[in-house]
């Protein structure tokens, strides 16, 4: 069950951070995992982010290693909540503002007016 207040939102790269921290409007934990990563770094990162108790979700590139890194977190962490982004895009930093705010505002995250 989830305990904590604070979410954390998973994503592949620095700019993908960026890009979401500019628009969301309430205090998140935004973990970058640098691409894919194997089974003992998400297990570091789930201890040192506590995500066993928290809100997680999982925002990833809709490409190869986009998936391929969704599954991997899905597994570890089951109860994760998806954000996708439209595969026209194809990656979260080439996602209009627009667009990323109104899937992250979907998913009950709190976004600045001023991107919806």
């Amino acid at each position: 069950m989830v305990t904590q207040d604070k979410k954390v939102i998973i994503v592949e790269g620095r700019t993908d951070k960026v890009k979401v921290e500019k628009l969301i409007k309430e205090e998140v934990d935004i973990v970058c995992t640098n691409g894919t990563i194997g089974v003992d770094r998400i297990e570091d990162m789930i201890e040192v982010f506590h995500m066993d108790d928290r809100e997680v979700y999982i925002l990833v590139d809709e490409d190869k290693a986009g998936k391929k890194l969704r599954k991997q977190l899905s597994f570890e962490i089951p109860h994760a909540r998806h954000i996708y982004i439209d595969k026209a895009f194809r990656e979260v930093a080439a996602t209009p503002e627009a667009e990323l705010a109104g899937v992250l505002a979907a998913s009950r995250i709190h976004i600045d007016p001023y991107y919806l």
